[in-house]
């Protein structure tokens, strides 16, 4: 992974540091990224030596969004003699992309974005995927689309209403305006805000050591639980919690936490 994806990807004590690695374009994400973050995200969710992923930008900005080049190409997918077929095939594109950010959603492990500069577009679309957001004050959060033209359609439409309200979330992708990182903050758009890239780099890598310190079942079931209630009624996310537990409760992680918490000491779980 690296420079032909614009990916790069380290692992080490259970923690996996995904960086998009375009830093000269500001991380703007061209098709080989999207696609690089998807088979990479799906590779370290298959690993059981990871139990949590950073994701992060390499240089000054997260992700500028998508790269314009990309734009140009949507509208030859789209060009047909036939309106029909060439709508058919935008929305297969379109999907498409939207699964390369799903893939984070959907990995199993707790994804951590750390944010520094610009998040802007589909940036913030893959932020908002992520399980938790923390960012410097000075980060830069905008829903530019409308002022591209055209309405978001990979996911942040779908995903930012329900973490920071829908009020919230309509008046950013209508005015198209920058938020900093601290009003991020008061948002709850992210989880904390740090002075600066080094206060963030520290913060987020000791939230990840612990995070990986955890059971790896537990923290699976937990995810997929949240992620699953977000989306179905309270009666069904108990019957699912209720399912998931009846097959996994028991296990070696549980009886390795009571030991743990009875003789005072960090549980060892297993990968």
């Amino acid at each position: 992974m690296g420079e032909p994806t614009g990916i790069a990807v380290e692992v080490a004590d259970g923690v996996a540091r995904l960086r998009l690695d375009r830093p000269k374009a500001a991380n703007a994400l061209h098709e080989p990224m999207w696609f690089g973050l998807r088979d990479a995200v799906r590779e370290l969710d298959a690993d059981p030596a990871v139990r949590v992923v950073v994701i992060s930008g390499n240089g000054r900005h997260f992700c500028s969004g998508i790269d314009v080049s990309m734009l140009g190409g949507l509208r030859e997918t789209a060009s047909d003699d036939s309106t029909g077929h060439g709508a058919d095939a935008l929305r297969r594109t379109i999907l498409a992309l939207q699964d390369c950010l799903t893939a984070v959603e959907r990995c199993r492990k707790p994804v951590v974005a750390a944010i520094r500069g610009v998040c802007i577009g589909a940036g913030l679309d893959l932020a908002v995927a992520c399980d938790l957001r923390y960012a410097t004050a000075d980060a830069s959060f905008v829903l530019k689309e409308v002022d591209m033209g055209l309405a978001a359609d990979v996911g942040v439409l779908q995903r930012l209403p329900r973490i920071v309200g829908e009020g919230v979330a309509r008046e950013m992708a209508y005015t198209c305006r920058p938020v900093p990182g601290t009003e991020a903050k008061e948002l709850r758009l992210v989880n904390g805000v740090y002075a600066d890239a080094d206060a963030l780099e520290a913060g987020v890598a000791g939230l990840a050591a612990s995070l990986a310190a955890k059971s790896p079942l537990a923290l699976r079931g937990t995810k997929y639980a949240i992620t699953y209630a977000r989306d179905h009624s309270v009666a069904d996310g108990l019957d699912q919690i209720a399912t998931w537990n009846g097959g996994q409760l028991v296990s070696a992680d549980l009886t390795e936490a009571v030991s743990a918490f009875t003789e005072q000491r960090q549980g060892v779980y297993r990968d």
